[in-house]
């Protein structure tokens, strides 16, 4: 009786731990298939930009407002919502029961997936706002960029504190970029199960996309420490402005059109993400 009391027991609790674990998976790949979508339109309002034809911000909140101009286009934001509140589960589950791997349940790999799991939260709260007509997007990452510099710079040891927060995010940067060029994110991936042709285009959208990322978020952290230093919070920029930036280099409006073509890559590879990642 007892033998078979537990054997009914384990079963049960399999099956809980699968269905659990199906909708872990179908939340996370929603949440890169939402990422990607952000990401394309991002890169696509840059690439008008870059060519003179662009008056939308390149940056989270200009996608969402020319999605909010499209025909469905409150439907669609709803499913992006609902997308990046699943990332935003699932990263979260991952900081409280560990990741695939063998180092998941160490702390080096749950904090992050905790960081990640509370900034995917704020997105998702942002667009499902918006969708709901009851918010802006999250409002222009520009303006958002100058005031958080402001406030901090106005804290005791400020200019540190805004100093290493910009050195922090240009190190992500740098880093980000590394592992992409690398192909870091091999270890992630279900390569045994795509074919050759496919594996080829995880590559491209994968080296130049994650690259086009962390020279974005590396050039961001560089104009925090710029603000910093020179204690002028309008020099800190956002998404927008600093993919805009690139078109004052030497380089001139094509380094700004190979980034922006860049981010459309990693929109595509989050779709690839959503489909082959290890979950």
């Amino acid at each position: 009786m007892d033998a078979s009391v537990s054997v009914r027991n384990n079963g049960g609790a399999q099956v809980e731990r699968a269905a659990r674990g199906s909708v872990m998976k179908g939340a996370a790949r929603a949440g890169f298939a939402a990422r990607g979508v952000i990401y394309l339109l991002v890169g696509v309002l840059a690439l008008q930009i870059a060519f003179g034809d662009g008056g939308e911000q390149a940056d989270r909140q200009g996608a969402l407002g020319e999605i909010a101009q499209r025909p469905f286009g409150a439907v669609v934001l709803w499913a992006l919502g609902v997308g990046l509140a699943g990332m935003a589960l699932w990263r979260l589950s991952e900081a409280a029961f560990g990741s695939a791997g063998s180092e998941g349940r160490t702390w080096k790999k749950r904090l992050p997936a905790l960081a990640r799991s509370v900034f995917y939260a704020f997105v998702a709260y942002s667009v499902l706002a918006l969708a709901a007509g009851s918010g802006d997007g999250g409002g222009s990452s520009d303006q958002q960029s100058k005031d958080v510099t402001a406030r901090a710079l106005e804290l005791p040891a400020g200019q540190w504190l805004v100093g290493l927060a910009g050195a922090g995010v240009a190190v992500a940067g740098l880093w980000i970029g590394f592992r992409a060029v690398t192909r870091s994110y091999h270890d992630k991936l279900r390569l045994g199960a795509m074919s050759r042709r496919t594996r080829r285009l995880v590559d491209v959208t994968g080296v130049g996309g994650g690259a086009a990322r962390g020279l974005v978020f590396a050039a961001a952290g560089g104009f925090a420490i710029r603000a910093a230093v020179d204690y002028r919070p309008d020099q800190a920029k956002g998404f927008d402005d600093t993919l805009r930036s690139f078109a004052h280099t030497p380089a001139g409006p094509g380094l700004l059109a190979g980034v922006a073509a860049g981010l459309v890559l990693f929109g595509v590879f989050s779709f690839f993400m959503a489909r082959w990642r290890k979950v």
